[in-house]
């Protein structure tokens, strides 16, 4: 069967016409990224129809465009938010890192152990350090109020008498030569004092244990109850005992065990006053005066004394507040 020569004509005109009409569409439409499209085996697809490289050749058959990838992120990401496909991703980072948390972050390690309105109790053993003459030991019990975490105010007593004794020493040389040093003896001693912390910190020890520790001043003012002992005239001469006012001011440390025990050590110098025995013995009656047995002027006396002791710490909990 002849088919007419119109018939022929107008399938060409069809298809011109289809190729006008849809061709400006398909250029502004599929528009695919270099990264996103594939080659599917369809055609050229117009001019403006560009595949990369890198990502073509993984289609199968035609019209299958971009292996089922040509729509994923980066292509929809950029036709939804006017954004160009290859920025989309780092974009909807940004955006999704718009929301913040706060956390409060504490870069100072906190303090291992409050002092502040925690009351301190102190036994020690104390001994004095510069006196050759007699061995002034005794037992000393001090108590402080932290009123903060670096200040204290408190006291401390101390009780000496039957524990201290008369060097070898003196005793010796006081019978063979028949000379004598004047010395005392004290009964107790009762003080108030100030203490501050100035520095605090840690170390280790046997690359196993850390203990925290403290360094302080303390001073303040008391009494001291002292005689001196007879050693010129013993046959005729005694004395009793009589406070004096004495001043103090020391060093200590402390190494905390817990947060409410530590090992204690101080060093205090305890400043007075006193009246020695009289070196001179009258003669006659005048020997029998209590009046001519202790010396004329009073000597100051620095009674260094060495404690060493625990601190207990009262409640043995605390609680710490962060500031606002």
């Amino acid at each position: 069967m002849k088919m007419p020569f119109s018939a022929p004509l107008l399938v060409v005109v069809a298809l011109l016409a289809t190729l006008v009409t849809f061709g400006p569409v398909a250029n502004a439409q599929m528009d695919f990224d270099s990264d996103e499209a594939a080659s599917g085996g369809g055609g050229d697809g117009g001019d403006g129809m560009s595949f990369d490289s890198d990502e073509a050749g993984g289609g199968e058959g035609g019209g299958d465009a971009g292996g089922g990838d040509a729509g994923g992120d980066g292509l929809g990401l950029g036709l939804g938010l006017g954004l160009d496909p290859a920025e989309g991703s780092a974009e909807l980072d940004k955006r999704e890192r718009r929301t913040e948390s706060v956390e409060e972050i504490y870069a100072v390690q906190r303090v291992f152990v409050l002092r502040i309105n925690r009351v301190e109790l102190m036994p020690s053993v104390a001994f004095s350090l510069n006196d050759p003459f007699v061995n002034h030991m005794g037992a000393s019990v001090g108590v402080n109020y932290w009123f903060t975490n670096v200040l204290a105010v408190g006291a401390n007593f101390l009780w000496y008498q039957g524990l201290e004794s008369e060097s070898d020493l003196n005793f010796f040389v006081r019978r063979s030569t028949r000379l004598a040093v004047p010395i005392t003896q004290w009964q107790m001693g009762a003080h108030l004092n100030f203490t501050y912390v100035p520095i605090y910190g840690k170390f280790n020890m046997f690359n196993s244990f850390i203990f925290q520790w403290d360094a302080y001043v303390l001073g303040g003012v008391g009494l001291m109850r002292t005689r001196p002992i007879p050693v010129i005239d013993p046959e005729i001469r005694s004395f009793d005992f009589a406070f004096r006012v004495a001043f103090n001011a020391g060093l200590g440390i402390r190494v905390f065990i817990s947060r409410w025990l530590a090992i204690t050590a101080e060093f205090r110098d305890y400043i007075y006053l006193e009246r020695f025995e009289n070196l001179d013995v009258a003669l006659g009656t005048d020997r029998q005066d209590p009046n001519l047995w202790t010396a004329e002027n009073s000597s100051i006396v620095n009674n260094v004394t060495a404690h060493l002791g625990v601190s207990i710490f009262f409640p043995f909990a605390f609680e710490y507040r962060k500031p606002k």
